[in-house]
Formats: C-alpha cells, sequence, structure tokens
C-alpha cells in the first residue's frame, strides 16, 4: 500500500530534491502541471461511504479516480473528458453500477479545485534498478505531498526512504487531499445533512430556544436555495421543501411563544413558500419513479407511455422556470431577510406570550404529547370506507408530531427517542404512499386532459389509463396494510415511552 507524507512548510519540493539526491540514486520521470478536482453530492453521499471522487486533468490525460478515503486505495479508475452530473450518464457500465445506488437521484457536483505540479521520480539501487516510486504533488494553498508506491521485492527502500523522509520533517499521513483543501474554505467534509442536528439545553427560553431551531431551518433553506434555482437535482428542491414545511409546524403548533402578529405574517410566507414548489416537486416525483410507473404495465404498453415522459419533462422545465424567477423576486427575499432578522433579534425581556417564558422542555413535552394523543385519535376513527382526505389528515398530523420530536430530540434519551421517530416514520411511509399515489392518480387525469390535444397517440392516452388503474390497484394493496402498522405503532411498549417521556412534563 502506498504511503503518504506531507511536507512540512519550510522545505519546498526543490530542497527536497537536493535532499534526496545527495543520499539516494533518483530519476526525473516526468513533470507536469495538473488539476485536481474532487466531486461528491451535496449531501457528501460517497464521502459518507468512505469514497472520494477524484478527476485529474493534465495537458496529456484526464482520469477519474474513486478511492477509497481512508486509505487512498483506488477502486476504480477510468480515462474521462468530463465528468458526467449523474450516475446514469456514466458510460463505463462498473463505474455506473458503482455510483448509481450510493449517488441514486443526486448529481456530482464540483466540491473544491487544486492546481498541483506532478512529479514522477524513480529511485534506483546501485544495479540500476527501480526500487522504489515516488510521487510529489507541490500545492501552493496546502501543504505538498510525497507519496511512496513500493516495488514488490524492494521492501527495504522503502523503509529506508521513510526514515529519510521523516528525518528531513515530513509527516506521515491518511488524511486526504481533499480535507486539506476544504479547510482552506474554512469547510470540511460532511458539512452538509437535512436530518436536524439541534442541542437544546431545557431549561433554555422556549422563545430563544424556538428561535434556535428556525436559524437552523432557516441556514437548509439557504443551503438548498441555489440549487434549487439552478435544478442541479431534484433533492435541492425536497430538502428545501422540507425546511418549508418545518418552519410551519414550528409557526403553526408552538403558538403563544412568540409575537403573534409576527407568527401569522410568516406563517402566511412559509404556506406560499410550500404552495409554490408543489407542482415542481410533484413533478420530479413524476420523473423519478416513471420507470416504476411503466413496470406496472403490461410489456406491450410500457413504450406507449414514453410521450407522457417527453410531457413531463416539457412541462417540469416551464414550471421550474416559473419557480427560479419566483425565487429571485423581491416577493421571496424582501420577508426571507426580514424573517432572519426577526429570529436573530434579541428575547424581549418581559414577553406578552404565555409560553415564551416556558423552560423549553416543558414546551416540548406539552406540545409532543398533545399531538401524539391527536395522532392516536384519529388512526383509531379510520374505518374501512375512510375517505382520502382522512387518511391524508392523519398524515399530515403525523408529519407534525415527527417534526415536534425532532426539534426537540436533544432534550430527551437518544436510542428511546430514536425508537419512537423510527416507529413513527414506518407508520408514516404508509400515509405518504397511498396519498401519493391518490395525487399521481389525480395528476394523470389532468396531464391526460392537457395532451388529449397534444398528442397524436392515442395508445399514449389508453396507457395513462391502464396506469390510473394500476395505480388504484396499489392503493388498495396500501390501504390494506394500515392496520398492521398503525398497531405496531401504537403497540404497549411505545403508549408507555410516549407516556414516560412526555405525558407528565405536559400535565
Amino acid at each position: 500500500m502506498p504511503l503518504h507524507f506531507k511536507l512540512p512548510g519550510h522545505l519546498s519540493i526543490d530542497k527536497l530534491l537536493l535532499e534526496l539526491e545527495k543520499q539516494t540514486v533518483i530519476e526525473l520521470v516526468s513533470q507536469h502541471f495538473a488539476l485536481k478536482t474532487f466531486y461528491d453530492s451535496f449531501d457528501w453521499r460517497l464521502y459518507r461511504k468512505n469514497l472520494i471522487c477524484e478527476y485529474d486533468q493534465s495537458r496529456l490525460l484526464s482520469t477519474l479516480f474513486i478511492k477509497e478515503a481512508d486509505s487512498d486505495k483506488i477502486v476504480q479508475s477510468v480515462q474521462a473528458d468530463q465528468v458526467p452530473s449523474f450516475a446514469d450518464d456514466f458510460i463505463q457500465a462498473e463505474l455506473r453500477e458503482l455510483l448509481r445506488p450510493l449517488l441514486d437521484m443526486r448529481a456530482l457536483m464540483q466540491i473544491t479545485t487544486l492546481d498541483y505540479t506532478h512529479y514522477q521520480l524513480h529511485i534506483h539501487n546501485s544495479d540500476a534498478k527501480t526500487v522504489l516510486k515516488m510521487t510529489l504533488e507541490h500545492y501552493d494553498p496546502i501543504q505538498s505531498r510525497v507519496i511512496l508506491d513500493p516495488v514488490k521485492g524492494y521492501d527495504k527502500a522503502l523503509k529506508r526512504m521513510s526514515k529519510l523522509l521523516s528525518n528531513l520533517g515530513l509527516m506521515p499521513t491518511q488524511e486526504p487531499v481533499l480535507v486539506d483543501a476544504l479547510k482552506t474554505q474554512g469547510r470540511k467534509p460532511k458539512d452538509y445533512s437535512s436530518k436536524l442536528n439541534i442541542k437544546l439545553a431545557s431549561d433554555m427560553r422556549a422563545d430563544i430556544a424556538v428561535k434556535y431551531i428556525y436559524s437552523h431551518l432557516l441556514k437548509t433553506l439557504k443551503l438548498n436555495e441555489q440549487g434549487v434555482i439552478a435544478d442541479f437535482d431534484s433533492e435541492f428542491l425536497h430538502d428545501f421543501r422540507v425546511a418549508v414545511r418545518r418552519t410551519r409546524t414550528g409557526l403553526t403548533q408552538l403558538k403563544q411563544v412568540l409575537p403573534v402578529a409576527q407568527t401569522k405574517r410568516f406563517s402566511r410566507y412559509f404556506s406560499w413558500l410550500g404552495q409554490i414548489t408543489s407542482e415542481p416537486r410533484d413533478l420530479d416525483i413524476y420523473l423519478l419513479h416513471f420507470d416504476t410507473f411503466k413496470n406496472y404495465l403490461p410489456d406491450a404498453m410500457k413504450a406507449d407511455l414514453d410521450p407522457l415522459y417527453n410531457f413531463l419533462v416539457q412541462k417540469k422545465r416551464a414550471v421550474h422556470a416559473g419557480l427560479s424567477d419566483k425565487l429571485k423576486s423581491i416577493d421571496y427575499y424582501a420577508p426571507l431577510i426580514e424573517w432572519e432578522d426577526f429570529i436573530r433579534s434579541a428575547a424581549i425581556k418581559k414577553p406578552d406570550e404565555t409560553q415564551a417564558l416556558l423552560p423549553v422542555k416543558a414546551l416540548a413535552d406539552q406540545r409532543i404529547w398533545v399531538i401524539y394523543k391527536k395522532v392516536i385519535k384519529q388512526a383509531c376513527a379510520i374505518k374501512e370506507d375512510a375517505r382520502p382526505s382522512e387518511l391524508h389528515e392523519l398524515r399530515k398530523t403525523c408529519k407534525k408530531l415527527r417534526y415536534l420530536m425532532e426539534f426537540f430530540q436533544s432534550l430527551y434519551p437518544e436510542t428511546t427517542l430514536k425508537i419512537l421517530i423510527r416507529s413513527l416514520k414506518e407508520f408514516q411511509e404508509i400515509l405518504g404512499t397511498y396519498q401519493d399515489l391518490e395525487i399521481q392518480q389525480q395528476t394523470l387525469k389532468e396531464l391526460g386532459k392537457e395532451m388529449y390535444s397534444q398528442t397524436d397517440s392515442p395508445q399514449t392516452l389508453l396507457a395513462m389509463g391502464a396506469l390510473i388503474e394500476a395505480l388504484e390497484k396499489q392503493k388498495v394493496e396500501t390501504r390494506s396494510a394500515f392496520d398492521g402498522r398503525f398497531n405496531e405503532f401504537n403497540q404497549a411498549d411505545n403508549r408507555t415511552i410516549f407516556e414516560t417521556l412526555f405525558k407528565c412534563g405536559a400535565a
């Protein structure tokens, strides 16, 4: 396995080579200028799996490497003129199959780029045989690197050079170059996640804690904003909408904590953000699940659905352009700036709101217990003939419960709360799938009307009709799983945990 060293700041590449030439027979094989660009998804899906995507470009050759982050071991490498955005766009089948499950719908994006000078050297013994290969990578903004690549049968040469480099002040390292490059930007790997990780103290004033939660959500919203506008991939809009929904849940469920006027005003604003992002997200889901939709149909009908895909792509392009315009407008920016100013403003010493001065733990107990009881009541009222709207209302209440538990999770035993959240998520999946199928059926009917005058393919409309029927079957199957999932969520152990964690504090 290659050994990596960092050059100390006082030792230049020229000085290092002079020192090495005094004690070894060294041959400079090549020297060239190059660019090293690192890629990953916005949420670091490769790095989280211990992988780094590195694209090295020189005048003669450009190579894409997938390496293990902790060892620099090359997992795959291909010569490539460019780096595609999505896993499915890679020509090389092995690379495509490696990246597809890791990236899923996320795009590869440039993380950072370094220019450097690459030196390839061979170390010879007294018989003029190459006993060790050495690579020097000279960077300006970060510490340069030396990489020793052993030659089979010449382990002593590797040990001797390692000792020589250590004597010259070079430090062994396993830290990827990417980490050093990000430090120059004040960043580090995995510095974005859509998951909430908010640390609260149980005795914090409720109004201060709630503003702190909103500031985290605002950060997520702003981090995804440009990705939504540019439409790099569908998950920017997904994460943007989740931040909006979470904020709306806080504003509607944590009442009498912040001033009523601002709460109402910003509730309307975030409701508007939810509305303008709804149709683009629905179209994203359609396109993401299109292959699944085709698989619902008989083989003979699958190709008939292709014109619908093209129609959806064009429609999404137009709808997204409208959304981008809205997110660049003063209607979006001005209230967002005012929201940021509001949640960063100092707490009022003697607020009028009755819940503002509560310890946040008491507020959390109270609100989670109330919403939990509402979930159980609504779920118990669901009968065989329940309307889709009743299931949708239950789904919305479940979301509120989950968001509240995520807001305040640092106030409760981590493992216990995770069990509850996981159980709730599994119950939500049934409700979410059912609602998605319901919306997809309705949308297909609307799309059919729009396409009727634009398509000369009656087979496509027939295929869409068959798809609506197939979705109905999926709905029936999903609905039949409701009782089982609810019983799992509402099992005695979970009820006991909910009561233990939240009921006493809410009394």
